[in-house]
């Protein structure tokens, strides 16, 4: 043992310190070769089947360049055969067009009336009800009403679009349409023929509303005929999902 040690002591230590490198080296390698995947190696029998996929998708993506084709024409004769129905597809357009304006989801601009109600000035007596000298929703809604009647195409108060489905109720001291809460004054727009004011003045309605409202309590109820008048869009959601006619009147009984 004491001569192994003495040939120990007597190697240079360079020596030493150069196989031990070496062989930390030898470890390395062999354990990033044991990591690495075994290499594949194809054979002649194996590289058959490897052909054999490639010509098959290549068959595929020729049929599919084919069917691309042909759908791209038959595309094409369809726009060409739809040139044939462009009267028909703007007749829709146009019959769209006017159930949009019938809903009131179109501004629209034209001749038409401008109506201001105001609360009464005059002194509430004292056997007298202060609620019947303040427009009520009521007022709007009779004056609307006679406005449709009339002839009226489309009709707003204080901006907000009146529709089929408008409400105009009271709350407090202002009215609700649709979901916005006007204050007095309030303004009643409407657009239709040239003589709808002189249509609104011959109506029975309207003249007994007047005589109730203004010379009774004083209402105040000015108009005016401009130009033109505005009238916005709907500007709400429609919600109404079912509807049906209601019942007509009774044909009388032929004689």
């Amino acid at each position: 043992m004491s001569a192994v040690v003495q040939r120990i002591r007597t190697i240079p230590s360079w020596q030493v310190t150069l196989g031990i490198a070496l062989a930390a080296l030898g470890f390395l390698v062999a354990a990033q070769l044991a990591s690495e995947p075994p290499r594949v190696r194809y054979t002649t029998q194996e590289r058959v089947p490897l052909v054999e996929t490639v010509q098959t998708l290549q068959s595929q993506q020729d049929a599919l360049k084919s069917q691309i084709l042909d759908l791209r024409a038959r595309i094409q004769a369809l726009e060409q055969e739809g040139q044939g129905s462009q009267a028909l597809v703007q007749q829709l357009n146009d019959e769209l067009d006017q159930a949009r304006i019938a809903a009131g989801l179109i501004a629209l601009k034209g001749p038409g009336i401008v109506f201001q109600v105001e609360d009464s000035p005059r002194r509430v007596p004292t056997s007298g009800n202060p609620s019947d000298y303040l427009v009520s929703a009521d007022d709007v809604r009779i004056l609307v009403a006679q406005l449709w009647l009339t002839g009226a195409e489309a009709v707003a108060v204080n901006g907000e679009r009146v529709i089929q489905s408008t409400a105009i109720i009271d709350i407090g001291g202002s009215i609700l349409v649709n979901s916005a809460y006007l204050a007095p004054p309030y303004q009643v727009s409407a657009i239709g023929p040239k003589n709808l004011y002189s249509r609104l003045s011959a109506s029975p309605e309207f003249v007994a509303f007047v005589r109730s409202r203004s010379e009774t309590f004083g209402i105040k109820l000015s108009f005016a005929e401009p130009p033109s008048v505005d009238i916005p869009a709907f500007a709400g959601t429609i919600n109404l999902r079912y509807a049906r006619i209601g019942p007509g009147p009774s044909p009388s009984p032929s004689p």
